[in-house]
C-alpha cells in the first residue's frame, strides 16, 4: 500500500440532509460538511455511514454523496467512505467507487449475516477484508460492532485483521468498556501502528482515558467541538477539565441514545435543525420523524450543553 495515512483525533460521521421528497439536500449537506471541517481538532470525516442513513442509499447516491463532499471539503480533510453491504464482491466494487470519487480511506461494516455465527468462522471476516484490500489501494478501518449483536469480532480476530497491511485502524464500538479495553490491549500488544478510534459515545471520556487515539462518532455531527475539547484535555492530562466537558456532553448523550436506539440519528438531525445548521430534519422511511415532546427534550439538552441560548 502506498498510502500510509493514519487516522486519529476527532472524526465525525456526517448526517445526510434530505429534502421533503427524500432526495439529497445538496445545499444543506455542503453547509453541514463545511461546519464540520471548520471545527478545530476534526481530522477527517466519515461519509456513507450509519449517521448518513447508508442503508437507504443507492450505489449512485453513495457516489454522489462522496463526490459532493470531495468537492466541498476534500482538499482540506481526508474523507473516509463507509462500505456497507452484505456481499463481499459488492463491497469490493463499492470500494472502487469510493477510491474513484476521492476517498482517502474506507470504513468496512460487517455483513449482517455475520450475526448468524461468523464469530465461529473468523476466516469469513479475514476473507471479506482481504478481498476489499486487494481491490483498492486505500487504508482500511475495521468497524467493530457490539458482541451482543452477534457481529462483533473476537479479540484474536481483530488482531488477525490488523495483519492485513491496509488495516490502519479499528472503529471500536463494542459498547462495553471491559471489551473495549481488552481489544485495545490486544491490538496494542501487536506493536502494529493501528489506531483505536472509540465509537463508545455513551462513555467517550472513559475510552479516551484508556488510550483511544480518537473517535468516529455520529454525535460528532452535532458536537464535534465538544468532543475535540474533551480529547485535547485528556491528551494533556487535565482530567478535571475533561470531566467538565464530559458533563456538558452528558445531556446530549442521554437524549440522543435513549430508547428506541434506532432513533439516535433522527434526534441528531433534529438538533442540527434546532441549531440552524440544516433546514429540516427529514429522514427516510422506515425511519420516522420524532414527536414534538422529544424535540423539546433535545432543545433542552442543547441548552444544557451550552450549544443553544
Amino acid at each position: 500500500m502506498t498510502n500510509t495515512l493514519r487516522f486519529q483525533g476527532i472524526i465525525p460521521a456526517n448526517l445526510l440532509p434530505f429534502k421533503e421528497d427524500y432526495s439529497i439536500h445538496e445545499k444543506d449537506y455542503r453547509r453541514h460538511l463545511t461546519w464540520l471541517a471548520n471545527v478545530p481538532g476534526v481530522t477527517a470525516i466519515v461519509l456513507n455511514g450509519h449517521a448518513a442513513e447508508v442503508s437507504s442509499l443507492t450505489r449512485e447516491e453513495r457516489r454522489v454523496a462522496l463526490a459532493i463532499a470531495s468537492d466541498e471539503v476534500g482538499s482540506r480533510l481526508p474523507l473516509i467512505a463507509g462500505i456497507y453491504t452484505d456481499s463481499t464482491l459488492e463491497a469490493a466494487e463499492l470500494a472502487k467507487d469510493a477510491e474513484s470519487e476521492g476517498a482517502s480511506g474506507l470504513l468496512i461494516f460487517p455483513p449482517s449475516l455475520f450475526m448468524w455465527g461468523a464469530r465461529l468462522r473468523p476466516e469469513m471476516a479475514y476473507n471479506h477484508f482481504s478481498v476489499i484490500a486487494k481491490a483498492v489501494d486505500l487504508p482500511i478501518i475495521v468497524f467493530q460492532f457490539p458482541p451482543n449483536l452477534g457481529m462483533g469480532y473476537e479479540s484474536d480476530t481483530l488482531v488477525r485483521l490488523t495483519e492485513i497491511p491496509q488495516v490502519v485502524a479499528v472503529k471500536e464500538w463494542s459498547n462495553d468498556i471491559v471489551t473495549f479495553e481488552n481489544n485495545l490491549r490486544a491490538i496494542r500488544a501487536t506493536g502494529r501502528p493501528v489506531s483505536i478510534l472509540s465509537s463508545f459515545s455513551m462513555s467517550l471520556f472513559a475510552s479516551f482515558v484508556l488510550g483511544a487515539d480518537g473517535t468516529i462518532s455520529g454525535m460528532g455531527s452535532v458536537a464535534a467541538d465538544l468532543q475535540a475539547e474533551l480529547f485535547d484535555l485528556v491528551q494533556q492530562g487535565d482530567l478535571a477539565g475533561a470531566r467538565k466537558v464530559n458533563d456538558r456532553l452528558g445531556p446530549l448523550v442521554r437524549v440522543f441514545y435513549s430508547q428506541p436506539f434506532l432513533d439516535m440519528h433522527n434526534r441528531m438531525k433534529e438538533a442540527l435543525a434546532i441549531l440552524g445548521r440544516i433546514g429540516t430534519a427529514v429522514v427516510r422511511p422506515p425511519l420516522q420523524p420524532i414527536a414534538e415532546d422529544e424535540r423539546e427534550r433535545i432543545r433542552e439538552a442543547l441548552k444544557l450543553a451550552g450549544l443553544e441560548d
